[in-house]
């Protein structure tokens, strides 16, 4: 269990983004959503946007994202969200993102997510869930790092928000063979590797840049049908389903989603203390590698918080993209 008390707020798994928000004012605030296309990141970046800050949508198409931001800027109000292109899965793609970006940062929302229903490799032969959800999230943090620092300088902090999954309770991180070269392939495992990577990146990056004001906690949006779903093989809508009827999650709304993005993005509880894993806009308790996920739906998995796995799984990510 963890050593410290859990985190609490006033929050609840009903909750929505824009009541996570209400009488926050966030005018002058930088913040990027990835991913935010479709699903959460649509909603995490209109509510944010509702409550004054400016925000960019980090997308892999461009036209998708324009509309959004169209969409979030009438409806809002607010400052009106710039689109820039990006590719987590290209590893060029981070880089022009990373150099375009001029001045602070305060809040880098790691929202963006892929699920394959069958083996996808990048043009580098890396797992393509991977190197998406963690790989390329991973660099992106790297590249924006002295921005955060400058964000937090002006702002008494910076934040990093890593979405992640219950799924990661299906699997750690597979050092031997993280790109399944010698096992079966596996669709859920390979995502669950990725979700777990999430959380373990929040914790090695508070750990080594918490120095600089730059704190990274992990969420679990909880049950909520976007997007991410539709490359799903019928053997992975079976096991959703079956998730759902022993009770591991109860379908959210996308606003409710997003909600627990929010709190760890504004929520003063978790303005200066980061490797936390939270669910339903609270800390979530830590039960062990063999624990099942039925009986501990709003729990997180030692193997996702381990600080020595996580610094290993740094090591390991610096050294594939060095390469």
């Amino acid at each position: 269990m963890a050593a410290h008390p859990l985190i609490s707020t006033p929050f609840t798994a009903s909750t929505t983004a824009e009541e996570v928000l209400r009488d926050v004012d966030l005018a002058g605030v930088r913040a990027i959503v990835t991913g935010a296309s479709s699903g959460l990141g649509v909603e995490t970046a209109r509510a944010l946007t509702a409550a004054g800050a400016e925000v960019t949508l980090a997308v892999r198409n461009t036209t998708a994202g324009a509309a959004v931001a169209e969409t979030i800027a009438r409806s809002t109000g607010g400052i009106p969200p710039r689109v820039v292109r990006l590719d987590l899965a290209d590893r060029s793609s981070v880089p022009r993102f990373v150099d375009a970006w001029r001045g602070p940062l305060h809040l880098l929302i790691n929202n963006a997510g892929l699920v394959t229903g069958g083996l996808e490799r990048t043009q580098e032969g890396w797992e393509l869930q991977f190197a998406t959800n963690h790989l390329g999230h991973f660099a992106l943090a790297a590249g924006l790092h002295d921005a955060l620092a400058l964000g937090a300088a002006d702002r008494d902090g910076a934040r990093i928000v890593s979405v992640s999954s219950t799924a990661h309770m299906r699997s750690g991180i597979d050092f031997d063979d993280p790109h399944f070269e010698r096992r079966d392939y596996d669709p859920q495992i390979a995502y669950a590797q990725s979700k777990t990577a999430n959380s373990l990146f929040a914790v090695e990056a508070t750990r080594r840049w918490a120095p600089d004001g730059i704190v990274a906690n992990t969420v679990n949006p909880g049950g909520v049908a976007t997007g991410l779903q539709r490359n799903f093989t019928p053997e992975q809508r079976e096991s959703l389903d079956a998730a759902e009827a022993a009770g591991v999650f109860t379908y959210k709304t996308v606003e409710q989603g997003a909600a627990t993005t929010v709190v760890a993005a504004v929520a003063p509880e978790f303005a200066h203390t980061g490797g936390h894993y939270l669910d339903d806009a609270q800390e979530a308790y830590t039960v062990p590698d063999d624990a099942d996920l039925a009986q501990h739906p709003h729990g997180v998995k030692q193997w996702a918080l381990d600080p020595a796995t996580a610094e290993r799984l740094w090591a390991v990510s610096t050294d594939l993209l060095r390469a």
